[in-house]
């Protein structure tokens, strides 16, 4: 039986070890799906990865667990396991069985998959993090004005320099949907609520150009609708529910949440995912689990919420100049 599981394995530890071979106890063939070079840079941000594809697969192939390593270009594996068609899938006890891509594939296909738990207290960042220790430079700077607009232009400064090739890709999603008739669906709760009905508002709104020439956009996060919905069904189940009511396959799912862990905008995503649409995800810099999931990413170079939803809203606008620029074209 072949077994699949995939990572970035970008700071191998002994977590990792431990993992790989539980997984392989599973099976009589262990295949690790590795993310590529640019895979594992949108996925964890500027300056990742640490080692190079090829010298994470010559290590992982060096254990005795693994037996085949596959380096894949996308956020997400779907299409690597679509090719492997394993009988068994497997990630870390960090990932639920519903929010793992592939799950649905495999399950489909007589398989099993598996949510294996972790050993406490291992963890890539954190030992990044005991290498290079986090500087607050905010903190030391009682003058809170003036720190906070110092954040603000290094952030902008850091999407400038490493998140222009990002902005793009994830316009071409929307600029793709809109030319094909199809609708945009956009979810995020607390603070990042507010951004997604900012942004659906000057999607179908006047903006700087009039739009009469788009296709219905849909909102997921309206509050009149969050209030009923939420009234029937557990939170973690309201944007997922609102996708399965509003999106059709084609459709684009914007699914923004500043940490990128919150559990409702996970949902919506594997909901959006198992009816054939696609996913864009909004996330800050330790977003690994939301761009994991998405078809393009945007990563805000940030951990600060604030300084994440203020770039948010900026490239929003953006897209809406590229929106507007088609129809004028057009």
């Amino acid at each position: 039986m072949i077994v699949f599981t995939n990572g970035c394995f970008d700071v191998l530890h002994r977590g990792h070890v431990d993992l790989l071979e539980r997984a392989r106890a599973l099976g009589s063939k262990l295949v690790v799906g590795l993310n590529s070079d640019i895979s594992v840079s949108r996925i964890k941000g500027n300056g990742r990865p640490y080692q190079s594809a090829e010298d994470r697969k010559a290590v992982l192939l060096g254990l005795r667990a693994v037996d085949e390593v596959l380096i894949f270009d996308e956020l997400t594996p779907e299409k690597l396991i679509h090719q492997v068609k394993p009988d068994v899938l497997v990630k870390g006890g960090d990932w639920t069985v519903d929010q793992i891509v592939g799950a649905d594939f495999v399950i489909a296909n007589g398989g099993t998959v598996h949510s294996l738990p972790l050993v406490d207290g291992l963890s890539s960042s954190a030992i990044i993090e005991k290498i290079a220790p986090p500087t607050d430079e905010a903190a030391a700077d009682s003058d809170i004005v003036a720190s906070s607009l110092a954040q603000h232009r290094q952030v902008f400064n850091d999407v400038i320099d490493s998140l222009t090739a990002s902005i793009k890709e994830c316009g071409e999603l929307i600029l793709d949907t809109v030319r094909n008739g199809k609708k945009i669906l956009i979810c995020g709760n607390g603070g990042s609520a507010a951004d997604a009905q900012h942004m659906a508002a000057e999607f179908v709104g006047r903006y700087e150009t009039e739009r009469r020439a788009l296709p219905a956009i849909a909102l997921t996060t309206d509050t009149s609708a969050l209030t009923a919905l939420a009234n029937d069904y557990s939170f973690d189940r309201v944007f997922a529910r609102q996708v399965e009511a509003l999106a059709n396959e084609g459709d684009l799912l914007i699914g923004i949440s500043t940490s990128g862990n919150s559990s409702n905008v996970i949902a919506a995503v594997m909901t959006a995912r198992q009816l054939g649409c696609r996913v864009l995800g909004m996330t800050g810099a330790t977003g690994k689990k939301l761009a994991s999931l998405s078809d393009a990413c945007l990563m805000v170079p940030s951990d600060r919420t604030a300084r994440i939803q203020e770039v948010h809203i900026t490239i929003a606008h953006i897209w809406c100049e590229l929106v507007d620029a088609m129809i004028e074209v057009g």
